[in-house]
């Protein structure tokens, strides 16, 4: 025990800037400690979960809904399935700012779409998990925002071919999807399976209803994906309808107004796209860049069938944040020179400007 005498002996000996270097020191690391130990018990943010990957204290939205079906709240096995999708993916954080620009740029196209077909507003998100509002191709084929398949793009009336992939028109697509939607809710008379059987197929839902003596996705073991297809949809609905559940500071979605577009009709060959670039005003990376549909420097026609070939209004504005989309995250398109040949268009050919 230091005596009060030793004590009154060491102050005496230093004067006022040592006091002063000394009272420095004893602030700084009680700040320190306490900022450690106290006022940030973890320096990461973004962690939800412990290593055993369970939610520590976090709350699910209580009145989630999809379509207006409301999700069940008394199974501890669907809290689990959506506290997975809702808290131990980073990606809401890191992401966010991303997600919101392509939703106030492409929701304008999608939701017109869905409302016209009578689909719910909440399968846009379909779209945005799909793909998250781009023209990427997955290693298993599937194409464009709504990842359809070959098989199934085709039966919905989208030509894929070696010179067109209709799956790349956003607008097109959409409307394929809706019809994909609209022929399992004809089936299931739920939004909810429908919306599975737009990951599984429809055949592979009614499988496993009767399987499994079902007629509820919430009661379904399915694969990883389907399974959580569903809760996934709720969880991207909840970040860009409400981002502040997300601890996100985003006010509601302005959106983007539409593109000012000409539509140029074709209905024959063309043999050259640079040339009918020539002739739209434009060059040949406009033409390729705002019809994604198109593959080729060429398209064969012999059947004659009517396509539309859309390019801005306005070819000085900047468009690229909507062309990165359309092309997909990784897609590449390298810049050519235009031809300064004359047309090869004949006088057969529709152009008729809209």
């Amino acid at each position: 025990m230091i005596s009060k005498k030793i004590l009154f002996q060491f102050f005496s000996r230093l004067n006022l800037t040592s006091l002063s270097v000394v009272f420095f020191v004893v602030f700084v690391a009680l700040f320190i400690f306490l900022k450690i130990y106290i006022i940030q018990p973890s320096n990461n943010s973004l962690s939800y979960s412990n290593n055993n990957q369970n939610v520590l204290g976090l709350n699910i939205p209580s009145n989630l809904e999809f379509c207006g079906e409301k999700i069940p709240s008394n199974s501890l096995a669907i809290k689990d399935d959506l506290e997975k999708e809702f808290f131990t993916n980073n990606y809401w954080k890191s992401n966010s700012a991303a997600l919101f620009a392509k939703a106030q740029k492409w929701f304008p196209y999608i939701e017109p779409i869905l409302k016209q077909q009578g689909i719910p507003d909440d399968f846009k998100y379909v779209a945005v998990i799909e793909s998250h509002l781009s023209n990427i191709v997955s290693p298993a084929g599937a194409a464009g925002f709504w990842q359809l398949m070959p098989a199934s793009a085709q039966n919905y009336g989208l030509e894929i071919n070696g010179f067109v992939d209709e799956r790349l028109d956003v607008e097109k697509a959409t409307r394929a999807a809706c019809r994909h939607i609209k022929d399992a809710y004809a089936i299931f008379n739920n939004w909810t399976l429908s919306a599975a059987a737009y990951n599984l197929g429809i055949g592979g839902i009614q499988t496993a209803l009767k399987r499994q003596n079902s007629s509820n996705y919430y009661d379904l073991l399915l694969n990883s994906e389907t399974g959580s297809f569903v809760y996934r949809i709720l969880a991207y609905k909840t970040l860009l309808s409400n981002p502040g559940h997300f601890g996100i500071k985003k006010k509601k979605l302005t959106y983007f107004a539409k593109i000012p577009l000409k539509t140029f009709k074709v209905d024959s060959s063309v043999t050259n796209i640079a040339n009918l670039a020539k002739y739209l005003g434009c060059n040949k990376t406009i033409v390729k860049l705002h019809n994604p549909w198109l593959l080729g420097e060429s398209l064969q026609n012999p059947e004659r069938k009517t396509y539309e070939f859309k390019i801005p209004k306005n070819l000085k504005n900047d468009y690229s944040s909507y062309i990165r989309d359309l092309i997909g995250e990784d897609g590449v398109l390298n810049e050519e020179k235009v031809a300064e040949k004359g047309t090869e268009i004949s006088s057969s050919d529709s152009l008729n400007s809209n």
